[in-house]
């Protein structure tokens, strides 16, 4: 549906960017342009280089401390040579099947025209969402992907905590000196990280493939070494050591589960990143470097504990030579800032889209890149996560606490991916039941097992991540609920622009000289500025423009098809432009585009006609006032449309009402 800029006030349906999708004609799945046809080696390798520095962050730095839980975490489990080879077993085969089958096999193929991510998986889903039943069935479908997407903001938070303590508590393995301080290097660290996000990632992302080609590799090396002094680890491979794993050690070695998750934490970045570069690059990056390098690694890290146990609570760092454990940690440290930064650009992008879809109040968009759109800076959303991650760093003050809250958020997120893709499945790719059910049954058994897993961890952190989720979904529903309210009340007293131009008949009002544009949501009725102005006025200007700005349930929409002029009575124009909710609207831009189409009018002479509502929490039916005082203070706090929409200041009037909830 149109975003509905008639009323721009905070709270109010007016907001383009708080729009929910629209079905169109345009939302006709498409691939990604990388992976529309064959690409040469020279152009497939620099992406797939590319994808290493922003895809692989987070499941590249697992090796830091995935195996360490495993037998010395919370529900750790005694490192005997039976109980190695079936972790590394669970390892293997999680790798493989998780992230090699169903995120790069499977899920990654269900793209909104390029893009991935649970929130463009849930505006593909929905467009589908109509037959019987229908009703019923999309909102379980919107409440899942909702779910999900809130659920990775704790994601966002935990990421960088565990991953930087637990590369800088490699100092702590050099030397007990180091000890007091790893806290503190930490938090410096993580400060910086944020602090340097108003200055955008486009220098650093240079950089960034390269350094991780050298952290995968030293990783390879690492466990290369000592899989040359005990190469009878490899045995692993074979499944019957996890199946002999859970049958010597029942309950706990279920429970084991929840640590052995740690590798492959990063699958629901990989499918959120895919914009960015296409499958193919990443699928080639896994492949060749990525999952070879950290296999070698696990394994290099089980022939160190068959050969010396007593090394389950840092098995990585003990795999270095003395001599190599500082460059080790600040070569760990870069890598986890990388991993860090990767989770807080996709939450970042992951708001943007919550925003332009309609599930979160207007906020400040900041473009880091004249050439990269999708580099943007949120100041607001960079500091609740800084705040979060301190809190949650001095909260838990390790990383090994840290990894009891770090899990359950994103097996839960996983599982919600697999239900949603197997409806694209099903619906969009015309996949046969017995075929699609199958596999749905198969990975959503292994995402739940991995959930239950983690899911006693709710006592020892995990109520963290679940907490936040609960809170951001309650949010964001309440944003979209209040919306919906607000446009009905406001709807109850419209007139259809038809009927107003027709009530005229030969009285037409007095036209003043310059242009005037009144911002809807809804272009068939009148903007309830519009008719503030002729009561109180009683004048309509030379040129009048009535404005609708729709945000479309697929990620970009073709400049041909941004902005369309239509011709009403009284030499009126109904422009409507259209944006994808991976883009940002702007006013100047939409006027550019309509001096191309043979409107010209002069910014200095034109005004802009704003609605802005004053919201009162009221006992009338609809939410609770509780939710409804939410709602109020959001919208209060929200960004004005001025802003948001980039209209020159000087050149607006707004008119405002007020409205019960």
């Amino acid at each position: 549906m149109s975003s509905d800029p008639s009323s721009p006030g905070p709270g109010s349906p007016s907001s383009a960017s708080s729009a929910a999708p629209v079905s169109s004609p345009s939302g006709s799945h498409r691939v990604h342009p990388r992976d529309a046809g064959p690409l040469p080696l020279a152009r497939l390798a620099p992406l797939a280089l590319g994808a290493l520095g922003i895809v692989y962050g987070d499941i590249g730095t697992s090796p830091l401390y995935a195996l360490r839980d495993c037998f010395s975490g919370e529900h750790g489990i005694t490192p005997t040579p039976a109980n190695v080879l079936g972790v590394l077993s669970l390892v293997f085969w999680s790798l493989i099947i998780v992230i090699s089958v169903k995120y790069l096999g499977f899920v990654m193929r269900a793209d909104n025209r390029g893009e991935g991510g649970i929130l463009a998986l849930l505006a593909l889903v929905v467009q589908r969402g109509g037959g019987a039943g229908g009703g019923a069935r999309r909102m379980v479908l919107l409440t899942l992907g909702l779910f999900g997407a809130a659920l990775l903001y704790g994601d966002g938070v935990i990421t960088p905590a565990v991953s930087v303590l637990s590369a800088v508590e490699g100092l702590a393995v050099a030397t007990p000196f180091f000890t007091p301080y790893v806290l503190p290097i930490a938090l410096v660290i993580l400060l910086a990280l944020f602090l340097v996000q108003r200055r955008g990632t486009g220098g650093i992302g240079r950089v960034f493939g390269p350094m991780m080609v050298v952290w995968f590799t030293v990783l390879a090396v690492l466990g290369v070494h000592e899989l040359a002094r005990n190469p009878s680890v490899l045995q692993a491979v074979v499944p019957t050591h996890a199946v002999g794993f859970f049958a010597r050690n029942g309950w706990h070695g279920f429970l084991v589960l929840g640590a052995v998750f740690l590798v492959v934490t990063g699958g629901e970045a990989l499918y959120a990143d895919m914009g960015h570069f296409g499958y193919r690059p990443i699928r080639l990056a896994w492949f060749v470097l990525v999952l070879p390098a950290l296999l070698l690694n696990y394994f290099g890290q089980g022939a160190l504990l068959l050969r010396d146990p007593s090394v389950a609570t840092n098995p990585f760092f003990h795999m270095a030579p003395d001599w190599a454990l500082y460059p080790l940690v600040a070569l760990a440290t870069a890598a986890t800032v990388i991993a860090s930064q990767a989770l807080i650009s996709g939450v970042f992008s992951l708001t943007r889209q919550a925003i332009q879809l309609g599930y979160w109040p207007r906020l400040e968009v900041v473009h880091t890149s004249a050439e990269e759109q999708g580099q943007i800076y949120l100041p607001g959303v960079n500091f609740a996560l800084l705040l979060g991650v301190v809190a949650v760093v001095l909260g838990f003050r390790s990383s090994g606490a840290l990894t009891a809250a770090y899990g359950i958020a994103v097996t839960a997120t996983m599982a919600i991916t697999t239900c949603l893709a197997y409806v694209v499945a099903r619906e969009r790719w015309g996949v046969r039941r017995s075929i699609a059910v199958p596999v749905l049954i198969t990975f959503l058994a292994i995402d739940l097992a991995f959930f239950g897993a983690n899911f006693v961890k709710v006592a020892h952190g995990g109520w963290l991540p679940l907490t936040m989720g609960a809170v951001l979904f309650t949010l964001m529903t309440t944003w979209k609920r209040g919306r919906e309210l607000l446009g009905s009340k406001l709807r109850s007293g419209a007139i259809p622009l038809k009927d107003l131009l027709e009530s005229f008949g030969d009285n037409a009002p007095h036209r003043v000289p310059g242009t005037a544009i009144f911002m809807t949501g809804n272009p068939e009725i009148a903007p309830s500025a519009m008719l503030h102005n002729l009561k109180h006025n009683k004048v309509l200007h030379e040129q009048t423009l009535l404005l609708t700005i729709a945000t479309e349930d697929v990620p970009h929409v073709p400049s041909s098809e941004r902005v369309t002029v239509e011709s009403l009575p009284l030499g009126m124009r109904r422009i409507t432009a259209r944006y994808g909710f991976m883009e940002d609207p702007s006013i100047p831009d939409i006027l550019k585009r309509c001096r191309e189409k043979g409107l010209p009018f002069n910014v200095m002479s034109t005004s802009f006609f704003l609605g802005r509502e004053t919201l009162i929490v009221s006992k009338n039916p609809g939410m609770a006032m509780w939710r409804e005082a939410i709602f109020v203070w959001m919208s209060r706090n929200a960004r004005s449309a001025t802003a948001f929409f980039r209209i020159p200041p000087n050149r607006v009037v707004e008119m405002g009402a007020q409205v019960e909830l």
